[in-house]
């Protein structure tokens, strides 16, 4: 359906507003708003569209034109890995995650950074008043002439200082608390955050101002508000990890200009997150010496391997049922290798207590860690510790068997590159592996042989 289309225009600025106000937004000066008419547009439902209806029409996909839009930058190279390379002006970025986990902080240096290197930089801010921002800013050394911030959270008043000012970023801190005034819902309603991201959108599209929405998680860790919010925006960030914890990770869940296979492994300090580059060493650097109990595997987090200490303690419980307790190990993961080692390997575990988890602060998923979890199990079990120099990896089956994984010639480079001399991998994988590295790994069909493997070495 089409219908006639008017603008409000400021005879002194040409600032054009879609509804009519006394005052200019733009210039400030009074009574000159003036109706035009521009023509038909079709009624947009749902979201709409930046183009007007008609405007278009089908072309072959070899004779659309391509424009090459350089990255930039970010100051922080986890992120700008994270991001594909950098960030695309014009792009619409979401950042979800836990409070206290680092958002504020991560975003405010990017923003520093963006501000020193490449120009003006918006921060605006819903939640916190200017002089917290300024006090975040002192702990960061986040402090640059280039850098503006903005307490509001009316959306047409961003957009209009956004335009003023024409940054190389906008930081939206954070999106549930930015209203439209035209519609009579609440911030952080369905309407509220799909048509006011909506604006924001067509803002940095059509100005290209590479834009970052911090974004508040439900109890269930998804971004809260209306699912449509994460189709519209270009990348979406999910940072990681227990705010109490040392490590951030930050991973990529939808990337329109790179992959997802990425992540970013951050520090918290008391200077704001730090690059953690050689994430390995910085995990391994701790590990506890010849003690029953401990081992190393070699984990992928995207298509970046990770070394990390696996840690159990196995004790007689006089209660029945006995306690099951993981950190950083999904507990059911724990409890079907239990039943594996009593049923295939004869560990008379049944009235332990088991209490397992991942040093660091890292959350491991992948199916690799069961034959590294079932060794740790055991030789706390039978008080016999792994040789210090082994890593192992490999997923186990519930007759014992031991599968193959993927990118194993990724995860022994790793540990060879931290110094272990012997790798312990599936039978299966090591019939892929070059001739060169093979001299130093080891590889078993069944759980038995690990445990038989894993203990002669220790």
């Amino acid at each position: 359906m089409k219908t006639p289309k008017t603008v409000y225009v400021c005879q002194a600025c040409g600032y054009n507003s879609p509804k009519w106000g006394g005052k200019c937004p733009g210039c400030g000066a009074w009574n000159s708003m003036l109706e035009e008419f521009t023509g038909e547009e079709t009624v947009s439902r749902g979201l709409g569209s930046p183009q007007a209806s008609g405007s278009q029409k089908p072309v072959p996909v070899e004779q659309v034109v391509t424009e090459d839009r350089p990255r930039f930058l970010t100051g922080s190279a986890e992120l700008d890995q994270v991001l594909g390379g950098g960030m695309i002006s014009g792009s619409l970025i979401l950042i979800g995650g836990d409070p206290g986990i680092g958002k504020s902080s991560l975003t405010l240096q990017v923003c520093a950074s963006v501000a020193r290197e490449r120009g003006k930089v918006l921060y605006v801010t819903g939640e916190e008043s200017l002089r917290q921002v300024k006090m975040r800013a002192d702990r960061l050394q986040a402090l640059h002439e280039n850098l503006y911030v903005l307490s509001e959270t009316n959306i047409e008043e961003i957009e209009r200082h956004a335009l003023a000012l024409a940054p190389e970023l906008l930081v939206i801190d954070s999106i549930q608390t930015m209203y439209r005034p035209d519609m009579p819902s609440a911030p952080g309603s369905v309407s509220q955050l799909r048509e006011g991201s909506a604006q924001l959108m067509r803002l940095a599209k059509n100005h290209a101002i590479a834009t970052i929405l911090v974004g508040h998680v439900t109890k269930d860790g998804a971004i809260a508000g209306p699912r449509v919010l994460e189709h519209m925006v270009d990348t979406v960030l999910y940072f990681e990890g227990d705010r109490n914890a040392q490590f951030r990770i930050l991973r990529a869940i939808k990337n329109r200009f790179g992959s997802t296979n990425e992540i970013g492994l951050f520090e918290m300090k008391n200077s704001g997150l730090i690059d953690v580059p050689d994430a390995s060493q910085l995990l391994l650097s701790e590990r506890s010496q010849d003690v029953p109990g401990s081992i190393v595997i070699s984990t992928m987090e995207g298509t970046r391997p990770l070394l990390v200490e696996v840690q159990a303690l196995l004790s007689h419980s006089p209660f029945m049922p006995p306690r099951r307790t993981a950190n950083g190990l999904d507990i059911k993961r724990v409890q079907l290798l239990l039943a594996v080692l009593e049923k295939r390997a004869g560990l008379l575990i049944g009235n332990s207590d088991v209490f397992v988890k991942v040093a660091g602060g890292i959350t491991v998923e992948e199916p690799a860690v069961d034959l590294g979890l079932a060794l740790v199990m055991a030789s706390s079990f039978h008080n016999r510790k792994v040789s210090q120099d082994m890593v192992v990896f490999g997923e186990v089956g519930l007759s014992g068997e031991i599968r193959a994984v993927s990118q194993a010639e990724q995860r022994i480079r790793e540990a060879e590159k931290m110094g272990f001399k012997r790798i312990l991998i599936p039978q299966g994988n090591k019939k892929n592996i070059p001739q060169a590295i093979r001299p130093s790994v080891i590889g078993v069909e069944t759980l038995a042989q690990a445990l038989e493997e894993a203990f002669d070495a220790g």
